[in-house]
């Protein structure tokens, strides 16, 4: 009886959204989405200095939302400004009308889109498996892949396609058609890059089975479906096809090649010596993201094309819908755009982009299938089967259900810092507050890895930071690589004539420097400045025992210090005095 109670409980089809049983499943589902989102925003509010990542590049430029005076002719803040997507841009400046700071927002927004992503992955289950605990499992599992990853946790425009894509998922399958063109819309205004993959999807949906072959459809809705998606992605992607980047243009394979950044250990790693590695698990190279597997748990996915041909062993099979081409669909899109984008690197940005999302949530969709298929079948072999006597046939099958309930339920707690959302702490307090008295249009100069912050936490203008140097636009790169190289060479010059030079040319106000700035395992330990000849002769320089000329200025043109950095006043290694401005 517990067993026949259970079987109906956890994995019987139901016919309506308004069942008992979806309204749990969905409750509970809800509830996991709200706890993981807590504790990433616990990690986020942890600290009144904190800052996501990815949030350094694509936020940090919004303050001149409250402070148009911010970043005057900065060339780091206008390009991340001219690369954010419309969508994106509005979302945050609307919030600035009614005062909340882009920071604070980035930090909520996760939270909200995650339930978005849960009541959306549990609506497309339901469809392909009507039964309430494989939308449970799906959302679950999905849920536990978007907190290992900080995608979401960004709050960048990645992070937006998440719930956008799915929900034009769950209304395609619907046939939807205001809302899925809608949704389509949406994916465009935020990440572009995904409009493609839905526009494969509807042209996908038009190919059928049927009779041993492919044929089109002979469904007008189909038809519909497609012209209506098809135009809207056709004019929301026109904007950025009519409009010129004053950055552009986008870096060739060919001039790619030429540049350390590209290759191993290069700040933007794409080309690999092994095929594997290009094709399969390169981060921007390859089809499959490592964390495609993260949680573990979700490797019960592969196992359902296997099951899928054994209906006779997994009754529930029969009731999967025909709506499950869902996944094929997503499979060859993500797939064709993804070989598409390696023929035209890097005009469509990074191949690794248009499959990450997309065999996320196929694994995760197919996870649930296989599972509940898997459960379901556990509890028909301890219902039916009379070879061993039934109190050994239930506890075996109780006891394997409770271990894969068990293994989904609480794979987090395993996970050292769930939520993984990569929260960077600025801990200089001195150090903002310093740059924060001097004027707005200060430029301050420094190959440290602090220098990464101080647009976020100090509001002022940097030459350069290793987190800011992405090599994809040529207009934008080449002036940031020959700062780079120009930097490294002054910083290392023993002629002061040098440093003079640089300082006039740059217009740099400030030069901060690590105290073990000018010994060469600083440079060699840094693997972003090994990528420019500039760094190797510097390090040659500082092993022969030379002096660097900047290094003579310290004692008498710091005008801040705390135990790791030197902060130096550019009018003073000029000659003018320390503190003026001329």
């Amino acid at each position: 009886m517990l067993i026949s109670n259970l079987h109906k409980f956890l994995t019987y089809p139901v016919k309506k959204k308004s069942d008992r049983g979806v309204i749990f499943w969905f409750s509970l589902s809800m509830t996991f989405a709200v706890l993981y989102g807590f504790l990433a925003l616990k990690k986020a509010f942890a600290s009144g200095l904190s800052v996501q990542d990815d949030a350094r590049q694509h936020i940090f430029w919004m303050q001149r939302f409250f402070n148009p005076d911010l970043f005057p002719n900065d060339l780091i803040a206008d390009y991340f400004q001219s690369v954010a997507p419309a969508g994106y841009t509005w979302l945050y400046k609307s919030a600035t009308f009614i005062g909340i700071n882009p920071f604070i927002l980035a930090k909520i927004i996760p939270f909200i889109l995650g339930l978005i992503c849960t009541y959306y992955i549990f609506r497309i289950c339901l469809e392909i498996l009507p039964v309430p605990m494989a939308g449970f499992i799906a959302a679950l599992v999905m849920n536990q892949a978007i907190w290992m990853k900080d995608d979401v946790a960004s709050a960048t425009p990645r992070a937006f396609v998440y719930p956008f894509f799915l929900a034009f998922l769950y209304y395609l399958i619907r046939g939807s058609l205001v809302r899925m063109g809608i949704a389509i819309a949406l994916v465009g205004l935020f990440y572009p890059q995904y409009v493609f993959i839905a526009s494969g999807m509807l042209i996908l949906r038009l190919i059928c089975w049927r009779d041993g072959r492919f044929e089109l459809s002979s469904e007008k809705p189909d038809f519909l479906l497609c012209g209506v998606g098809l135009s809207t992605a056709f004019f929301v992607l026109l904007p950025y096809a009519l409009t010129s980047s004053e950055f552009g243009p986008v870096i060739s394979r060919e001039a790619a090649m030429k540049l350390r950044e590209f290759y191993p250990n290069g700040r933007s790693t794409f080309f690999h010596v092994h095929p594997k590695d290009f094709w399969l698990t390169g981060k921007r190279s390859g089809m499959f993201p490592k964390s495609l597997f993260t949680p573990a748990t979700q490797c019960a996915g592969l196992v359902l094309p296997f099951l899928l041909s054994f209906g006779s062993a997994f009754p529930l099979i029969k009731n999967i819908t025909s709506r499950i081409w869902l996944l094929v669909h997503l499979l060859l899109s993500s797939l064709g755009m993804f070989f598409i984008a390696h023929a035209l690197l890097f005009r469509l940005h990074l191949p690794s982009r248009y499959t990450g999302l997309s065999f996320r949530i196929i694994i995760a969709l197919a996870t649930a299938i296989a599972l509940t298929l898997i459960i379901d079948a556990l509890f028909d072999w301890a219902e039916n089967r009379q070879k061993y006597p039934v109190k050994y046939k239930n506890f075996i099958c109780l006891t394997l259900i409770g271990l894969i309930l068990a293994s989904l339920v609480l794979y987090p707690a395993f996970v050292k810092g769930f939520p993984l959302v990569k929260y960077k702490v600025g801990r200089a307090t001195d150090l903002y507050e310093f740059f924060q008295e001097q004027p707005e249009d200060i430029l301050i100069a420094s190959l440290e890895e602090e220098a990464n912050l101080l647009p976020t936490f100090a509001q002022r203008s940097i030459l350069l930071g290793r987190e800011y140097a992405i090599p994809y636009q040529v207009g934008y790169y080449s002036q940031f690589r020959q700062r780079v190289i120009d930097l490294i060479v002054a910083q290392y010059s023993s002629d002061l004539m040098d440093v003079k030079s640089f300082i006039q040319r740059y217009g740099i106000d400030f030069w901060m420097l690590h105290r073990g700035g000018f010994t060469p395992e600083y440079v060699e330990d840094n693997s972003w400045l090994m990528q420019y000849e500039s760094a190797q002769d510097a390090v040659t320089f500082l092993q022969l025992g030379y002096i660097p000329a900047l290094a003579t200025t310290i004692p008498i043109c710091t005008v801040f210090q705390n135990d790791s950095l030197f902060v130096l006043d550019a009018n003073c290694i000029l000659g003018k005095g320390v503190g003026s401005r001329e």
